[in-house]
């Protein structure tokens, strides 16, 4: 069942939250053992939560749109009470002393809580690999990887372990995992949703939303967790703009273009590396908006090619400082040494896997004195550019189409070797990041391999609704 089917039968009385969870549960005493999407899996806490609906539902109270909806939470976002450790050792057993917002209004939602989900090290990674509690497998094919950073709760909902899982988005973060894993995923607008409790990884990024089996669900959940919080000086100050209620609209006389740096053909300028399988399914998806009734052209953003450079300066530029903060002194992990120095150095020494390591120093080289114009400087304005790029896009379209991943999910190991083939996983996601625009993954076809390919629908800053507009169109045309 989907979220929002589940939360009906809960609502009426048809099921109770208690009996969801319990089969939710029982799924993930089957199959964790073996995907491992999870860090710490809160039956205890779900329990007492689903409790709570159950109760709500009996004394005639609406517990909300998510009523008894199991989730499952990237364990980047802080949970009072409750273990909190980034994927990384330095934070391990670190409980927050508050809620994040999104988990606020989760549970005002009625959402249980299952689980606390695996990710890349400080989601620094597009494989789930990364954590320091060993990787995260793909429930499709076990020998594949989910995709990252937010690979736990990807594979949750494709396992079946919950009906909605949470995560964040940094280059890509969401997207990626959901086209490997076969889920829906969205990412939207910077500062659409609260980032407060989220761990930091590049705050001029980052940005959480949700994973789901369908448009709907996301884009209940969207409803659910955006809109404007004080907490969060990025915040955007506005209301969030409804999804639901023009979910059924189509996209009867909307410009959709294709984007050629995107698109596979390296002729033209594109990228390399994209898959011809992907390539296809993107065609396809383009076809069936045709067919619903959308303009379909070619879109150019020049300045997208340059986007996994930027990134890979910019990201891990904020990550340098982010990062600073875990010292060895005011929580998590500390290993002593003869002097402050020494103790700072051993605990960021035994505390942080390699990935991250390597890019808190490729972040505070290009901050360093003498080259942060040669670096950081010249990246933001490759930022600049892409935004300027998309905005001339949008001009001419209202939405915009790539493919989420340039290929299916990849063997497990296949990539650790050679960090640069790992980031240009990230290639036709981190755009959108640099931009802060919208997008959202949906599964359309599978590969050569049989495994699930997405295509990404991009829409301008807080087009969410035409966005999923085009997304229910696709998912109705996969099915």
């Amino acid at each position: 069942m989907s979220a929002l089917e589940l939360a009906d039968a809960v609502r009426t009385g048809a099921r109770t939250a208690v009996d969801v969870l319990e089969q939710h549960l029982a799924e993930i005493r089957s199959r964790e053992p073996e995907i491992h999407a999870f860090n710490l899996v809160t039956e205890a806490v779900g329990r007492e939560q689903a409790a709570a609906v159950d109760a709500a539902v009996a004394a005639g109270d609406d517990p909300g749109p998510l009523a008894g909806v199991p989730v499952a939470l990237k364990d980047n976002t802080c949970t009072r009470g409750i273990a909190t450790t980034a994927g990384s050792r330095i934070l391990d057993q670190w409980r927050p002393p508050y809620d994040a917002t999104v988990v606020t209004r989760l549970r005002e939602a009625g959402a249980v809580l299952v689980g606390k989900t695996n990710l890349d090290e400080f989601a620094m990674g597009s494989s789930t690999e990364n954590s320091a509690f060993g990787p995260t497998r793909n429930p499709l094919d076990p020998s594949r990887v989910p995709g990252g950073s937010s690979g736990g709760s990807a594979a949750a909902v494709a396992a079946g372990f919950a009906a909605v899982g949470i995560g964040s988005d940094t280059g890509g973060s969401i997207r990626q995992p959901a086209a490997l894993c076969g889920v829906v995923g969205l990412k939207p607008t910077y500062g659409g949703v609260s980032r407060y409790g989220l761990m930091a990884f590049a705050s001029s990024l980052d940005q959480i939303g949700p994973f789901t089996a369908t448009v709907a669900d996301a884009a209940t959940v969207y409803e659910v967790i955006a809109g404007h919080d004080p907490l969060d000086s990025t915040s955007i100050p506005q209301p969030a703009r409804p999804i639901t209620a023009t979910l059924d609209q189509g996209v009867e006389g909307l410009r959709v273009g294709i984007i050629g740096e995107l698109s596979g053909d390296v002729a033209a300028g594109s990228v390399e590396g994209i898959a011809p399988d992907v390539v296809a399914r993107l065609h396809e998806a383009a076809a069936a908006l045709e067919a619903a009734g959308a303009r379909v052209g070619t879109a150019s953003v020049p300045a997208a090619v340059y986007g996994v450079s930027a990134y890979y300066l910019i990201a891990p530029a904020e990550a340098s400082s982010n990062l600073a903060r875990y010292d060895g002194v005011r929580f998590g992990l500390r290993v002593d040494g003869h002097n402050t120095h020494q103790m700072n150095a051993n605990t960021r020494t035994a505390g942080f896997g390699a990935e991250v390591k390597r890019r808190i120093m490729l972040g505070t080289y290009a901050l360093s004195a003498g080259y942060y114009d040669a670096y950081y400087g010249k990246a933001q304005r490759v930022r600049t550019l892409i935004i300027d790029d998309f905005d001339a896009a949008y001009a001419d379209f209202d939405l915009l189409l790539s493919p989420t991943s340039p290929t299916t999910a990849f063997a497990l190991g296949a990539k650790t070797a050679d960090p640069l083939t790992m980031y240009l996983n990230d290639v036709c996601t981190i755009p959108s990041n640099l931009a802060g625009h919208p997008a959202v993954s949906v599964p359309f076809g599978v590969g050569d391999d049989g495994l699930p390919v997405g295509v990404q629908v991009l829409a301008p800053m807080q087009a969410e609704p035409l966005m999923m507009r085009a997304a229910a169109v696709l998912e109705a045309a996969a099915a």
